[in-house]
């Protein structure tokens, strides 16, 4: 008996966030077996291509493709964000990691209303969605008709860690080379160094940099931050760009004042140099004072190396940050600033900005008190073991799916043999 086909229309062969997350749902329903699992392949924005000839892991996705539908599959998906989304299958599920302010274009509701079923990374985007609405207007008499607000199921599906890449490593097995960083004592952060004035870009890079500063200036032996950035593409132009946002804090001190080291990681790594990025015996802890996640992967993907982490108190990653065993630093909701917003994130909504003093507070405490946080650190890496593992995720997915309803099955018409009357 053939199964249900199962087309998935999503940047799998991008390096992209998307293209990760498309990745593990794809391999996930795939090893569900209980589908004919089709791709259709498809870029995203300007990010590079041919993550899967570059990991040959990855490879067996190509033999699921197909460039073109010749029937309408039983079960459509599409990974990408909402107002892209189009009603193709039988039956249709939308799939977005979310939103990181407080709201949202009407387009994207108006896309989760096309889908049959929603799936969005956390529960900070699933109530994002929930909660919008908006007043619809004829469009010459300017009276009321009505409100368009989320009417289809929606489901968090969290991006699971895969335990096999990303693990504790002991410093012997960390083969990755940070000699040309002489501190011993390092906070990582990682990345994209988003559109944005100083203190208004949505991973709060540059307020990260100045805090940092503001904690260790004028130390005699202080720590170093890595900044593990990009701009969105890995390119020389942009390496500069990024170094030219530094200098910039930089000059904002006196000559007279003396700056701790901020080291700057610009390419590509693999999953694996990653993990022993987060592993090796310098990176002390990792900090994000990002102002909104629809999930934040890579703040999961550090927690099993069992050390510290700084965070934002607010948005997707708290789904797994567990306050207790975590730094996580209170602040306000603030109007996203006109400079990083876009026609996606609207200057009309909100995110999240850390207390300057509560960040600062937390980078010396880290320093002069770490072995205090070392317990934390290794609670806070087994809650991801345990609760948000690439497995489990697997297992949420396939109980998710069971909503989907049975299509009609082909049965084999079976008559039973007639006896033939003699004449």
């Amino acid at each position: 008996m053939s199964k249900p086909s199962f087309v998935i229309s999503c940047p799998f062969d991008t390096y992209s966030g998307y293209g990760a997350r498309s990745r593990d749902i794809i391999k996930a329903i795939i090893e569900l077996d209980q589908y004919d699992v089709k791709l259709l392949p498809q870029r995203w924005g300007d990010t590079p291509t041919d993550f899967c000839k570059d990991h040959k892991e990855w490879m067996f996705l190509w033999d699921h493709s197909t460039q073109q539908l010749t029937e309408k599959p039983d079960i459509w998906m599409q990974i990408t964000i909402p107002n892209e989304f189009q009603k193709v299958g039988k039956f249709n599920i939308g799939c977005t990691a979310g939103i990181e302010s407080t709201g949202c274009d009407k387009g994207w509701v108006e896309g989760l209303n096309r889908m049959d079923m929603n799936w969005v990374s956390s529960n900070h985007s699933k109530e994002v969605f929930e909660s919008v609405s908006f007043e619809n207007k004829h469009p010459q008499t300017q009276q009321p008709m009505g409100t368009t607000k989320l009417e289809k199921p929606i489901y968090t599906i969290f991006e699971g860690v895969n335990l096999d890449v990303y693990k504790y490593l002991k410093p012997s097995e960390v083969k990755l080379d940070l000699t040309s960083i002489k501190e011993s004592f390092c906070y990582l952060f990682v990345g994209h160094w988003m559109q944005g004035d100083f203190g208004h870009d949505r991973k709060n890079v540059g307020a990260t940099v100045k805090y940092f500063f503001d904690a260790f200036k004028n130390q005699s032996n202080p720590p170093a931050l890595i900044l593990k950035a990009s701009t969105g593409r890995n390119s020389y132009i942009g390496r500069e760009a990024l170094l030219d946002k530094i200098n910039i804090i930089k000059k904002s001190y006196k000559k007279s004042v003396k700056l701790p080291n901020v080291y700057l990681l610009n390419g590509n790594l693999s999953d694996t140099e990653m993990n022993e990025l987060y592993n090796h015996p310098k990176v002390k802890a990792m900090v994000s004072l990002t102002k909104g996640e629809g999930y934040g992967r890579p703040l999961s993907e550090f927690c099993l190396s069992k050390k510290p982490i700084i965070v934002s108190g607010w948005s997707g990653h708290m789904d797994f940050i567990d306050p207790t065993n975590s730094i996580v630093l209170p602040g306000n909701l603030e109007n996203v600033h006109a400079s990083a917003a876009n026609k996606w994130l609207l200057k009309e909504t909100q995110w999240f900005q850390v207390g300057s003093k509560n960040a600062t507070d937390a980078f010396k405490d880290v320093k002069n008190k770490y072995k205090n946080y070392i317990v934390g650190g290794k609670k806070q890496g087994f809650k991801i073991k345990s609760e948000f593992s690439w497995e489990s995720m697997k297992q949420l997915i396939s109980e998710t799916l069971k909503n989907v309803p049975e299509f009609p099955k082909e049965i084999k018409l079976s008559l039973p043999q007639l006896q033939t009357p003699k004449l």
